[in-house]
């Protein structure tokens, strides 16, 4: 994974009011932690920042005075109405160092025309290098029956990824039509022989 880089500056101001004043200012309050360290409050740029979390678990390059830092994001707080990004937590990384996030399950092909895929995990949760996180897992449904179902522990999961959830845990299953829907195609298929029928009897009505 590609490093994302972020001008950062140091953080001295606090409390709703000074929020607002930088969030006005089209820039972001952030807070860096881990390994220990204080907390470290930064000034991020707001654009920059939006941009970079559309990819999952972005590994963020902080530079600027006294910080020189890679980072995960592990909190963010956005504004429920107009959806900007009003605040982040941090994650501090090391290179080569393990860490628990959770990654995208996509499906590729379709399922057996008599069910539908039932997906009931859209994430799941894997260990990884911090500078080698997966973008995400894909499950092969195509042609899977009725009854089928894809547990966390069958997942053909990246190299270098290891499982961190629940082995058991359902992350989808192919369940049946319901009846509504079957009996619909069943008339669908009936009212397309009805013309071939009556062609047919024309003839003998001369």
């Amino acid at each position: 994974m590609s490093e994302v880089r972020i001008a950062a500056e140091p953080r001295t101001t606090f409390g709703k009011g000074a929020a607002r004043k930088i969030r006005r200012a089209d820039k972001v309050p952030a807070v860096l932690y881990g390994h220990g360290i204080d907390p470290k409050h930064l000034t991020l740029p707001g654009h920059e920042v939006l941009l970079a979390l559309r990819t999952p678990n972005v590994l963020i390059r902080l530079k600027g005075e006294g910080v020189d830092e890679l980072a995960l994001p592990k909190g963010v707080q956005r504004d429920p109405i107009k959806g900007f990004v009003e605040h982040v937590d941090l994650l501090l990384v090391k290179r080569g160092e393990k860490v628990t996030v959770e990654i995208p399950v996509t499906t590729v092909g379709d399922v057996h025309s008599d069910g539908l895929l039932d997906l009931q995990l859209v994430t799941v949760t894997v260990e990884a290098e911090a500078t080698h996180i997966p973008t995400g897992v894909e499950v092969d449904i195509d042609g899977l029956e009725v009854g089928t179902a894809v547990t966390a522990a069958q997942l053909r999961l990246p190299k270098g990824a290891t499982l961190a959830a629940d082995p058991e845990a359902v992350i989808l299953q192919v369940i049946g039509k319901p009846v509504e829907a079957a009996e619909g195609e069943a008339a669908e298929g009936e009212g397309a022989e009805a013309p071939a029928a009556e062609g047919a009897e024309a003839p003998a009505a001369e």
